[in-house]
């Protein structure tokens, strides 16, 4: 079974994603483990720092104990998205949200972080430090669920790539069956290129890549779609415009697709896209 961790600090947007979790739970059979992470500062103070009594750390922990006990009383209640009591759990844990979700994959198999994306948007949460580093810094996939996303069952799933990888494509696009095969929703593997910049040789790969998965994959689900003759951020414009998506996927690794939306004026688009959740697949860097 797969587990989801669920980060959240209690806002509207970390509800809102905490029920999409639900909802995405009872889809792929998963349970869910809701965390908030405490800051509490070092009990050694440094220089020119006062320091922070340990009862006040007490308090803040017992106090996120007590609203993590609500809000999965809240899930549980849901009448749309029931989930057991069992398949619920909630964790308090102070210190930085990066290495907090990092020591809990250690101690525990987690198949996806979820986490609500603050501001106006996804364009908002991509640019923020601890969004950031969840991105750059964890290597498990991550789901960002927008404040307006809709709470449906997942039907139709975007892939977007511009294949400048295409010998890692395959083992993302293999995650991505697999999850989708869970779902039982429809894969949209989605080329955004610009005609003038595909050699013959290249294109010849990527239909390469399609024909493999055709192949290895008896998940008759999969469609490909090409965007050509248009740049990255026209390309997912227009694939947010007409795409009627219920996911957008993309692979993070530097100098990639996503890692060039993140550094260029294309987050201001995913900043108006925020009915659409995302799910980002880390490459692991080069050995």
């Amino acid at each position: 079974m797969n587990n989801l961790l669920v980060l959240t600090d209690f806002s509207k947007s970390a509800k809102h994603a905490a029920v999409y979790a639900c909802s995405l739970a009872k889809q792929i059979q998963a349970k869910i483990i809701l965390c908030n992470v405490v800051i509490v500062p070092a009990e050694v103070p440094l220089a020119g720092f006062v320091a922070w009594p340990l009862e006040e750390s007490d308090v803040l922990l017992k106090e996120s104990e007590v609203e993590l006990k609500k809000l999965k009383m809240q899930l549980e209640k849901m009448d749309d998205y029931p989930i057991p009591n069992s398949d619920i759990s909630f964790r308090s844990d102070p210190g930085i949200l990066l290495d907090v979700v990092k020591d809990i994959s250690a101690e525990i198999q987690i198949d996806f972080v979820i986490t609500a994306a603050h501001g106006s948007g996804l364009g908002a949460f991509l640019l923020g430090n601890h969004s950031r580093g969840l991105i750059d810094d964890i290597g498990t996939a991550l789901f960002i669920i927008p404040p307006t996303s809709k709470i449906a069952l997942i039907q139709k799933i975007a892939y977007a790539t511009d294949f400048e990888d295409p010998d890692h494509e395959m083992k993302f696009i293999r995650k991505l069956i697999a999850l989708a095969n869970l779902l039982k929703a429809e894969v949209f593997i989605t080329h955004v290129y610009k005609e003038s910049d595909v050699s013959p040789a290249f294109y010849k790969s990527v239909q390469q890549i399609m024909l493999d998965i055709s192949c290895e994959n008896d998940y008759p689900k999969i469609h490909y779609k090409a965007i050509k003759n248009v740049s990255n951020k026209k390309g997912l414009d227009w694939l947010m415009a007409h795409g009627d998506m219920d996911l957008l996927v993309m692979v993070h690794h530097a100098q990639g697709f996503l890692d060039r939306i993140i550094r260029g004026s294309l987050t201001q688009k995913l900043a108006g896209s925020d009915a659409i959740p995302l799910l980002v697949f880390k490459k692991a860097p080069a050995p």
